[in-house]
């Protein structure tokens, strides 16, 4: 389920037993101390590296993307072993799984030898985490900050209730930065299912990696949400809480990496292809312009009208209107009437438009999905050509059967890209919940080089990733699956399924999905 969805319905489900339990307000955050980025250090491994490649491309920025979730857990793991002075991680959601415990491991490793850690999470997915959280915050050179926090812990049902219009707000941000001098920024959350380690569903999803003139952009956007009023040390909030022992946390990842499955996930990596290649000198990177667009972190507190502090405007300023091309892929697409409209009209003024998001089967938010199902009919008559990925998706499937998993495949990549020429690449979904209620993060970058591997992505959708849906001659839906074209029912569910999808098509509040 969508991390946004997930946390809302189980802490309504909770929220029975949390009327029992007393209201908790905030702590004050007088004296919180700022913080800021540390300036790049040229003497350090990235540095010594980084910095010629940086001064021979002045005002640029070097970029490779990553596409295969083991290559992003590994480039993560080993960014973090190669910081010298600081590491700066923001996220959603960081589980206590089992990428996630190895990470928990290596930040504390880091710290250990001197580097200055500042984690950032929203709070809405950290349940059980807090033990672990308390142990990292009382550690040397390491601060956690919770986003938007719960006030009370063990009654998260109740505090949403009581807290519904502040709680339904919330980071959705992704940035992994050391030394200042390379980040990580895309769609990966820190947990097993983003790294195509997980049993059950295995993500597609994309991530750049970055060295140059955006690195500074990204910590500035750090900084500014470290610094806000949504930013609560985590102390203040688990103070009376029992926490981790250090020695428990080492013993937890020793198991894990002695595991045989791990054992088996490790060998499907790509052996630090990309951080060796960084320090080495020899990692091929496109050096183009690439612009840092972000939500203002007052989002979270404002009212969801105040279109100056949003980013999908900032997003479409910086695009300008397709002339050609449009290829969009976002896992929750939920276009609403005013997003139906223009991408019909742009379709309709010979743009060509293409959205690969998830098929009912492949989509683990059914509510979601009827937000988008019931604008189908009037994207196809426009001209949108539509793709729905499959959850045998092959190459996800081919990569989950190396680690010896079952997974199903799903979307989470939100990636867009313009006339072949510039690609966005964040966390934005082409949702009303990306769009007005949380906050967001990416890159626009110009380059033809992965604005047409996207393109070459949508061309090959079908049918070895994707269904394609069309209307049939009555109007009615259809899906080719490359056998046949003319399945009429959503390929891969039940009635009931379907069902449930038509009904909640007929609910209100679109606007929270």
């Amino acid at each position: 389920m969508h991390p946004s969805y997930r946390a809302v319905l189980g802490s309504l489900c909770l929220a029975a037993f949390g009327l029992l339990a007393g209201c908790a307000s905030l702590p004050s955050l007088q004296g919180r101390a700022e913080s800021h980025a540390i300036e790049p250090d040229e003497s350090t491994p990235l540095g010594r590296s980084v910095a010629s490649l940086v001064r021979d491309h002045p005002g640029k920025t070097g970029v490779v993307a990553i596409d295969d979730g083991r290559l992003a857990f590994d480039t993560r793991l080993h960014l973090a072993r190669s910081a010298a002075r600081s590491i700066d991680i923001q996220t959603y959601i960081w589980y206590g799984d089992a990428t996630g415990t190895l990470m928990f491991e290596e930040v504390a490793r880091a710290a250990e030898r001197g580097v200055r850690v500042r984690l950032l999470l929203d709070d809405a997915n950290t349940v059980g985490l807090d033990p672990t959280l308390l142990l990292l915050a009382s550690q040397p050179n390491i601060e956690v900050r919770l986003y938007n926090p719960f006030a009370a812990r063990s009654s998260r049902g109740l505090g949403l209730l009581a807290d519904f219009e502040r709680l339904n707000h919330r980071m959705h941000n992704k940035s992994f930065t050391v030394d200042n001098l390379a980040t990580v920024v895309g769609g990966r959350n820190i947990a097993d299912e983003y790294f195509e380690a997980g049993q059950e569903t295995g993500l597609v999803d994309l991530d750049v990696l970055a060295v140059g003139e955006a690195v500074r952009s990204v910590s500035a956007e750090f900084d500014l949400y470290w610094n806000s009023p949504s930013a609560y040390p985590a102390r203040l909030l688990l103070g009376d809480g029992v926490p981790e022992e250090r020695q428990a946390l080492a013993r937890r990842a020793g198991e894990i990496v002695a595991a045989p499955r791990f054992g088996t996930y490790a060998a499907a990596t790509l052996r630090t292809a990309q951080v060796s290649g960084l320090l080495e000198g020899t990692l091929a990177l496109e050096w183009t312009t690439a612009r840092v667009v972000y939500d203002d972190p007052a989002k979270t507190l404002a009212p969801s009208s105040e279109v100056e502090l949003q980013l999908l405007p900032k997003i479409q300023a910086a695009f300008g209107n397709p002339a050609s091309t449009l290829d969009l892929i976002s896992p929750y697409f939920v276009p609403g009437e005013t997003g139906t409209e223009s991408l019909v009209a742009a379709a309709r003024r010979g743009v060509r438009v293409r959205v690969l998001t998830n098929s009912l089967a492949a989509t683990d938010v059914t509510v979601v999905h009827a937000g988008y199902a019931k604008r189908r009919p009037a994207l196809l008559r426009g001209g949108v050509q539509l793709l729905e990925l499959k959850p045998e998706a092959a190459n996800i499937m081919r990569r989950a059967h190396e680690v010896g998993s079952s997974a199903k495949a799903g979307l989470h990549a939100k990636t867009y890209a313009v006339d072949g020429r510039a690609i966005f690449v964040g966390s934005f979904n082409l949702d009303p919940r990306s769009s007005k209620l949380n906050t967001e993060m990416g890159l626009i970058i110009d380059s033809p080089t992965l604005a047409g591997k996207l393109s070459r992505v949508l061309d090959q959708a079908f049918p070895a990733l994707a269904y394609r849906v069309t209307l049939g001659d009555d109007g009615s839906l259809r899906w080719a699956d490359g056998k046949t074209d003319d399945i009429e029912d959503e390929p891969g569910t039940g009635w009931l399924q379907r069902l449930l999808v038509r009904m909640a098509s007929w609910l209100p509040g679109e606007w929270l999905l």
